[in-house]
């Protein structure tokens, strides 16, 4: 193929992404904006996410590929528009990871990661001119994954003593809020429902934020679960010789039952 090698280096691969987004370059990669591609950084993130949990590294390197595509791609864009470069962009997380690190690079003492977390998060404050638990809450991105969001804005409010004593005590919450749906749904309130169940995941990401727990990793393992033995289900209905739509809930129930331990 034209111009495939072995090795390339950085330079090389920004210049591949200059040459198909200029003059006669590829008609799709010209036409393309920040706005129509944006949606690629987040899929290619979680694409990325995927490879390294499967354990493949060579398929992991290959969807970081795709990720540092679109930074050097909308880094183009950028050129382009006059608005920033890639070079913005290393200049500017650079910068960064200097002066988030003060107890490398200045004077600041940190011996353990703890205090790594401590000393990160007050030059970040610092930075951002944030100064109350307010302004640090409202900072955490809001396009975040819901449970990923909760999680992160709980962390940051415990920093205020905002917080339950232990998982425990947090777990009672949990009954309240699954009462207060309850109440909701006798009322038949629709809008009074989505908070309620907003509340319930609220207080459910709490607990689990108590115990370490991640709530986004323990919802997506346990809806990977459901697939696996939904597919048991099925196959064991087609072994019957049955068709899995015909079939009533309780008949459904009772194999679930039957196969749910082979998981």
């Amino acid at each position: 193929m034209k111009n495939a090698k072995k090795d390339f280096t950085f330079e090389e691969f920004n210049g591949i992404i200059s040459t198909l987004r200029g003059e006669g370059g590829c008609p799709w990669d010209r036409e393309q904006t920040h706005q129509s591609i944006k949606n690629n950084l987040i899929e290619e993130a979680y694409e990325a996410i995927e490879a390294l949990d499967s354990g493949d590294m060579k398929k992991f390197a290959d969807e970081l590929g795709d990720v540092l595509l679109q930074v050097v791609f909308h880094s183009t864009i950028g050129k382009e528009e006059e608005t920033f470069s890639i070079q913005d962009v290393l200049n500017l997380v650079s910068n960064k990871m200097i002066s988030r690190h003060t107890h490398i690079f200045a004077d600041d003492k940190a011996e353990t990661s703890e205090e790594v977390l401590n000393t990160w998060e007050k030059n970040k404050l610092k930075e951002k001119g944030l100064s109350s638990y307010t302004e640090s809450l409202e900072d955490v991105c809001k396009y975040l994954p819901a449970l990923m969001y909760a999680q992160k804005v709980q962390k940051k409010a415990s920093k205020a003593g905002m917080d339950w004593d232990n998982a425990s005590d947090a777990l009672f919450k949990i009954e309240e809020e699954a009462s207060e749906i309850k109440a909701a749904i006798e009322e038949n309130n629709k809008e009074q429902i989505e908070e309620e169940i907003g509340d319930l995941l609220f207080s459910i990401v709490n607990v689990s934020r108590l115990l370490e727990i991640k709530a986004e990793d323990a919802l997506k393992n346990s809806t990977e679960k459901f697939i696996k033995r939904f597919s048991l289900v099925e196959d064991e209905i087609l072994n019957q010789g049955k068709k899995m739509d015909e079939m009533s809930l309780s008949e459904l129930d009772e194999i679930w039952d039957k196969v749910k331990h082979k998981l």
